[in-house]
């Protein structure tokens, strides 16, 4: 019965504060209210198959479950289907995570990262059409774009524009703390380097283009540093809006680890494949994560609402990796 009540208590805690755990239950079970109500109480108990429903819709480990001290621990995430809607599934993705930690009243982002963020390339239609035809092309390996070359023009992606402004929406509504390098844009110079270079791109116009975005996404950043608030460009900033904390670490390089705390829950993804992240709900491996990441901000500058030396000479430096691109075609 304790391990039982212990099982509700971990869906509880992963469902939003407005959800209903007994209609969670009664539907993902297809069971009437008061049989979930008996097998919240403990009046029934869960029988194995129960268990499997509720364990994968829920995203929850029975170690978890049982308290278990093993040195397993499991994450869950999306694989590369590797067919052509690949990348439109991966952006859906990408929301629901967002969403679903937006639902929560106490939420918190935590971003040690190597590359800018994936939603801020988004801010700019031209920048957000490259990195997905990129993303396509070259990491998933998308079939339909063998051969063919990238014009902001000619290249556009069904659902792109939609989802990508509701995945920027998410992001700025949740407090954030990113951790960065002077490395964090690095990333995304090469592949245009890279794609101008191999004459993937049709014109030199458009590899000018998405350098210009690249400026005009550091100018963005500096200005939600600047006032230590999300937003989107050429926005009123006011004080609901969601905090941002932006921290510069010069001796490490993060690995784009994303972390949460939603209601006093934690969950850590971690990167892999490029732009695929697994998340875990461990209690013992996310304690851990939080307080390596703490550890990180307290030997970090901070420059977001103070520093604004520190903060003007950082993003000068952002945008002089940019210029040096243009100045050189």
């Amino acid at each position: 019965m304790d391990i039982q009540a212990n099982f509700f208590q971990i869906i509880k805690s992963s469902i939003p504060s407005y959800s209903s755990l007994v209609d969670e239950i009664s539907d993902t079970l297809n069971i009437s209210q008061d049989s979930a109500y008996r097998r919240i109480r403990g009046e029934k108990l869960l029988d194995f198959k129960e268990i499997e429903l509720l364990a994968s819709k829920f995203n929850i480990s029975i170690d978890q479950v049982l308290g278990s001290n093993s040195n397993t621990i499991v994450f869950q995430g999306a694989q590369n289907s590797f067919d052509d809607g690949n990348f439109l599934n991966w952006m859906k993705n990408v929301l629901a995570q967002l969403e679903m930690v937006q639902s929560f009243s106490k939420k918190h982002i935590y971003f040690l990262l190597k590359d800018i963020p994936p939603w801020y390339h988004y801010y700019h239609p031209e920048l957000a059409s490259f990195k997905c035809f990129f993303w396509m092309k070259s990491i998933l390996f998308n079939e339909s774009l063998k051969g063919q070359r990238f014009s902001i023009e000619k290249s556009t992606f069904p659902g792109l524009s939609e989802l990508s402004q509701k995945i920027l929406k998410a992001s700025n509504n949740i407090n954030t703390t990113e951790i960065w390098n002077l490395e964090g844009i690095n990333t995304t110079l090469r592949q245009i380097d890279l794609y101008h270079e191999m004459g993937i791109i049709e014109k030199k116009e458009d590899t000018v283009k998405l350098y210009q975005c690249m400026i005009e996404v550091v100018d963005h950043l500096e200005r939600m540093a600047e006032h230590g608030k999300k937003f989107m460009p050429n926005s009123t900033v006011t004080e609901e809006m969601a905090d941002y904390h932006f921290f510069v670490n010069e001796f490490v390089l993060g690995d784009n680890t994303f972390f949460v705390e939603i209601d006093g829950k934690k969950i850590t993804y971690l990167n892999y494949s490029v732009i695929y992240f697994v998340g875990t709900t461990d209690q013992t491996f996310n304690e851990g994560m939080h307080q390596n990441l703490q550890n990180l901000i307290q030997k970090s500058s901070q420059i977001s609402k103070v520093g604004e030396k520190d903060r003007k000479q950082f993003f000068n430096k952002l945008r002089s990796k940019v210029q040096r691109r243009i100045d050189l075609l």
